[in-house]
């Protein structure tokens, strides 16, 4: 990609399009606003600062828990089960004890188990998160902001065994080229490139093919990045397909 430039005079000029500078971008014709593209990028390394934080908390809750074992726990509720009621002076009594001796225990393990698997949840949230903000592949390929590609295709990634873990539209893991399981990126990617309207959210592409409607045409619906953000998760995909598609705009 390189800047377009105009003679005028023996002089050359850099060829200005609705005061932005034009580049040539493999035969296309591309204007870039870099007062914008500077407050995205500090406003996305905003997010990915709160998330990392995010995980730092939700990593040292974590640790307060060590080795708790459930399976041992309810083993342990279980040899209180089978206590030798002969050597008690009554059963009545027998009853009382075991009520006494379980309750606590059963309460403070499912009041923890809950807490833990909590935290997990929220952990696996920020880790995918964290992916879609700091994605190489959505900052060098994507014309469209790294959360509105979660929005999109988030429901491809979930948090397995300590790992995010990619599954295509089939619900089978997506592997890389050599056969092993797709980093982050890698899985994107190929999400992408079986994206029916791929061309509407890559750089470059151009959004007036693939039957995208084209801004400015009566057609488009504009919505505000507060009133997105407001919306329910499953009404922000819906419109994160519209705006890939060129059926609608997202403004700051």
């Amino acid at each position: 990609m390189k800047l377009k430039t105009i003679e005028i005079d023996g002089n050359t000029y850099a060829e200005i399009k609705d005061g932005k500078p034009v580049y040539d971008d493999n035969g296309k014709e591309n204007t870039y606003d870099a007062p914008a593209m500077h407050v995205t990028i500090g406003r996305l390394n905003k997010e990915a600062q709160t998330h990392r934080e995010a995980k730092e908390s939700l990593e040292a809750k974590l640790t307060g828990f060590g080795d708790l074992d459930p399976a041992a726990a309810r083993d342990a509720l279980e040899t209180l089960s089978n206590i030798d009621q002969n050597k008690l002076i009554d059963a009545d009594k027998v009853a009382q004890i075991k009520l006494d001796a379980v309750t606590p225990i059963q309460t403070l393990l499912d009041a923890a188990l809950d807490e833990k698997n909590t935290l997990i949840s929220q952990y696996s949230t920020a880790q995918i998160n964290a992916s879609f903000l700091g994605s190489k592949y959505i900052e060098d390929n994507l014309a469209i902001p790294a959360d509105m590609v979660q929005a999109a295709f988030a429901r491809n990634f979930e948090w397995q065994d300590g790992a995010i873990v990619a599954k295509d539209s089939n619900g089978l893991p997506i592997l890389n080229n050599s056969g092993a399981a797709a980093t982050f990126d890698e899985a994107l990617e190929k999400i992408v490139d079986h994206y029916p309207h791929r061309d509407s959210i890559l750089k470059g592409a151009g959004q007036a093919g693939s039957g995208a409607n084209p801004p400015g045409n009566g057609s488009v619906t504009n919505m505000r990045r507060a009133q997105f953000d407001a919306l329910p998760v499953h009404q922000q995909q819906k419109y994160a397909a519209s705006v890939a598609n060129g059926e609608a705009t997202l403004t700051d």
